[in-house]
């Protein structure tokens, strides 16, 4: 069976998530390279892992997290679809059978908020890993006079941690944001869609969904 060890092996891929992040730093987005899709791999693993999901789910889950982006490679507007078809097609080449691809294509198509929703336990785990990952670490823009709001946010975040609680079936996303840089209404302000697909998504799990941002309970 193939395993996210050889997923991170094949050149091909690696070309892609080179690519990728090498379109967005030309348009000025925040990093989608391989610390972010390290973080949602290990993240959404870890989330089906807690709540006791088969061995190779998780591993599923894994794989699914680390390939989800490589659609910024053909563009930035629906990369989750393209993406999703690029996944389906390496794995084939590699070997994992239609099942587990299909599975894996459905969590990438749908891990964008303005398209996607969670449509199955991989996905929805994709889907809260990846909208966890807010932290001034992603800002690729050093010129702080010309910061964007999505710069200023990312910026703003100092700690950035996602925790679950299997127990009480809640997950938890923490975050630390220096109000001098921006006001926690900018956060909300763009990532409002974020917050309710991660809602959703935990909810698709069985879960409750939990937003603290300055040891400030919101949600």
């Amino acid at each position: 069976m193939i395993t996210l060890q050889d997923v991170k092996e094949n050149k091909e891929l690696e070309a892609l998530i080179k690519g990728a992040q090498q379109q967005l730093n030309e348009i000025g987005y925040t990093e989608h390279g391989h610390r972010h899709i390290s973080i949602v791999s290990k993240r959404a693993g870890d989330i089906l892992e807690k709540l006791n999901y088969p061995e190779r789910t998780v591993e599923l889950t894994r794989i699914a997290g680390y390939m989800h982006d490589i659609g910024n490679c053909v563009n930035r507007v629906d990369h989750a679809h393209s993406g999703a078809i690029l996944a389906f097609n390496i794995l084939k080449e590699m070997g994992m059978s239609v099942e587990e691809r299909t599975q894996i294509m459905m969590a990438i198509g749908n891990h964008d908020e303005k398209t996607g929703t969670a449509v199955n336990d991989i996905s929805a785990a994709v889907i809260l890993a990846d909208k966890s990952d807010v932290h001034r670490d992603r800002v690729t823009n050093k010129n702080l006079s010309t910061f964007d709001i999505h710069d200023r946010v990312n910026y703003a975040v100092t700690d950035s941690n996602l925790s679950l609680n299997p127990e009480d079936r809640k997950i938890t996303l923490r975050l630390k944001i220096d109000t001098k840089i921006c006001p926690v209404l900018d956060y909300f302000e763009i990532f409002m869609d974020r917050t309710m697909m991660s809602k959703y998504a935990a909810k698709y799990l069985k879960i409750w969904y939990e937003l603290i941002i300055n040891d400030t309970k919101l949600l």
